[in-house]
């Protein structure tokens, strides 16, 4: 079989054609669609095996970052995604993605639905546009991340800080090994509690992060390629490997008798 994609954008989204490239080239279909036409039909999101939240600046980030888009899709969608979750179809949400998700409550927990962590502000009080470090948690169940261990991921936020509501928060995401990437030891940009780039739900088939990794599906994404042996041209990247993942992960369930 071969996986469909949905991804949804809306007013100020600017990284959709870059996740739906990500996607072709894990081997799935993609298709955009933008917010209005899932609100006016939400069972189409039914239709799809993976669903994807791309970055930018929804709404131009008015009141919050990705809390317009939040709201909107709170009102109108969360029932299709809610049910999309429970069926176990992978989701990710990518730098305002990953905003939206969190304000609406689809991460940390789906079945619980309400937030409870954010992305505020970095601590530098600017916009930060860099690579950095990562390094994803062997642990954590996360379907995404399955096989990576160390490496470097753009990021371009100003609000990028991860703050959990308080210490029983972060104590669950870290029991639960939810916390599935964190900035590597000092390097941490954003002033992020515990250097958190990215959680998923408890299942580990939704992935929110701030880091960018459908802009390195390519070797020659990252800025030291020249720099590299020849073979490294030949290599899977760690950001096209997040969504092969994906991918590998729903044709597998679909083979499985029911």
């Amino acid at each position: 079989m071969t996986p469909t994609a949905l991804i949804i954008r809306t007013a100020g989204t600017n990284c959709d054609f870059e996740l739906a490239h990500a996607f072709k080239l894990a081997g799935s279909e993609a298709v955009t669609l933008h917010l209005s036409q899932l609100i006016d039909d939400p069972e189409r999101i039914a239709d799809y095996d993976l669903i994807g939240f791309p970055g930018g600046f929804s709404y131009g980030d008015d009141i919050a970052a990705g809390r317009i888009l939040a709201n909107r899709i709170r009102h109108r969608l969360w029932q299709p995604l809610q049910d999309a979750a429970h069926r176990g179809v992978p989701m990710i949400g990518i730098c305002n993605g990953f905003q939206v998700m969190v304000k609406m409550g689809l991460l940390p927990d789906p079945a619980v639905g309400r937030q409870v962590v954010t992305l505020a502000d970095n601590t530098a009080g600017r916009f930060i546009d860099k690579w950095s470090p990562v390094v994803a948690d062997p642990d954590s169940p996360c379907i995404w991340t399955k096989g990576l261990a160390t490496f470097d991921l753009p990021i371009a936020h100003g609000e990028g800080r991860f703050v959990p509501a308080d210490d029983e928060t972060l104590n669950q995401l870290k029991s639960n090994n939810q916390v599935a990437i964190r900035y590597a030891s000092g390097e941490n940009p954003n002033g992020s509690i515990d250097d958190i780039a990215g959680i998923c739900d408890p299942s580990g088939n939704i992935l929110g992060l701030m880091p960018h990794p459908e802009r390195f599906i390519d070797p020659t994404n990252h800025p030291t390629w020249t720099r590299q042996p020849d073979e490294y041209l030949t290599q899977t990247t760690a950001g096209l490997r997040f969504f092969i993942n994906a991918v590998e992960h729903v044709r597998l369930h679909a083979a499985q008798p029911a």
